[in-house]
């Protein structure tokens, strides 16, 4: 019996699926600790669940480093494993595993994952491509970044994630207005690096002890950045059945590098990245966790099982089985226009109808729902087809009749 410490400081939807499958597996003693109260969980869940701590910040690591000893006095044995989805979760695990001595990624290959300028300066070392980058402290460094690499640029915090607080500046105009609205300094400086033209896609991955055993690929259509910039555009996600088409052979080569010059020992990674017109891949951010972005989900339904369900297994036991891609799949992101909140929505029961029983899941904005902010939108339309073809004219059917009204 395993005895499992999983740290979840709010209880997202997603976080929560990630806990139930925990309390599904085998052989597992699971203990949830959490700035939530107990009563919040569902009660299903609840009784699935060896323990519970509450506790005042989840993200500290000496809260997080109490919470796991009191787990081990009261079970009198050792926590075997210590978890957490969140990006912003994994140096303080780190930190806690290496204090404790429990197995896993310790806080130094998660800072090589969070420190998004740290990341690219060891992809370099190991001659992995990346975008050129800076990690600018001053208004002067900027300004020398941009005069050596040119408009346009990205501009991000050193720790993000999901495309958050990230921006593109195209003119000097939006240069000035960065360095005005987040001026850099020693103490929170900001990563410049240039912007890399070209298709953007993932890589999902799962490795054991060191070693990719398995990879989902998906396209953006289009990059993210570009759908938080309009606020018109609706996102879709494709998973292409065919993933070992050639085109993805140049981050086929370098994944597995780059996984193992960050320090990816067991678990799922994310990592996002571009292939140029040329054919050349640039990495662009690695995250050692599972997506998000309902990923998880699209890539259970492309392979026909849970693989939340898989990931358990990997984290817990170490063990996987890789499954055959039978269908393609895809995710259009259904995203509010106008401001307030949600007032209706039009054209989605006649392409629901429309499309049949392709459609495999789905999510409809509510009325009166305030908007996210994000380019996930207020609701999403999963569908999958054995075909790619079918599936991305679905997607491209979806966003150009659904509209989400906001007011």
């Amino acid at each position: 019996m395993r005895s499992v410490v999983f740290v979840a400081p709010f209880f997202a939807e997603t976080t929560l699926r990630f806990v139930s499958a925990l309390s599904r597996t085998e052989d597992v003693h699971l203990v949830l600790a959490s700035q939530e109260p107990e009563r919040k969980l569902p009660d299903g869940l609840r009784g699935r669940l060896g323990g519970y701590v509450r506790v005042r910040d989840a993200l500290d690591p000496s809260t997080i480093a109490g919470a796991v000893r009191d787990v081990a006095k009261g079970t009198s044995r050792p926590v075997d494993r210590l978890l957490g989805t969140l990006e912003e979760l994994q140096v303080p695990l780190g930190e806690v595993r290496d204090a404790l001595g429990i197995e896993g990624m310790g806080a130094e290959a998660g800072r090589n994952f969070r420190d998004k300028a740290r990341m690219k300066q060891l992809l370099r070392e190991h001659g992995l491509p990346c975008a050129r980058h800076a990690l600018v402290e001053t208004p002067e460094q900027a300004q020398l970044f941009v005069g050596h690499v040119g408009f346009p640029v990205i501009v991000k915090p050193r720790a993000g994630s999901g495309s958050r607080g990230t921006y593109r500046l195209s003119t000097p105009d939006d240069l000035v207005g960065c360095l005005r609205s987040m001026p850099p300094t020693p103490e929170r400086p900001l990563v410049f690096e240039e912007f890399v033209v070209g298709e953007e896609h993932s890589f999902d991955s799962i490795t054991l002890d060191g070693r990719p055993v398995w990879y989902s690929i998906n396209d953006y259509l289009p990059g993210a950045l570009e759908v938080l910039r309009e606020p018109w555009i609706q996102w879709c996600v494709l998973l292409p059945r065919e993933v070992d088409d050639p085109r993805y052979d140049g981050i086929r080569r370098v994944a597995g590098d780059a996984l193992a010059a960050l320090g990816m020992d067991t678990g799922m990674s994310h990592m996002e990245w571009f292939r140029r017109p040329d054919g050349d891949v640039a990495i662009s951010e690695v995250g050692a966790r599972p997506p998000g972005a309902r990923f998880m989900h699209l890539i259970s339904w492309a392979h026909d099982f849970d693989l939340f369900r898989a990931w358990a297994d990997v984290v817990v036991h170490g063990r996987f089985t890789p499954r055959p891609r039978p269908y393609a799949a895809g995710a259009a992101y259904l995203r509010g226009q106008g401001s307030g909140r949600v007032s209706g929505i039009r054209g989605l029961e006649a392409v629901l109808a429309e499309l049949g029983p392709i459609v495999v899941e789905k999510r409809v904005p509510a009325p009166g729902q305030p908007p996210s902010g994000t380019y996930e939108g207020e609701g999403y339309v999963i569908v999958r087809h054995p075909e790619t073809r079918v599936v991305r004219n679905a997607l491209a059917r979806i966003v150009s009749t659904v509209r989400v009204d906001l007011a």
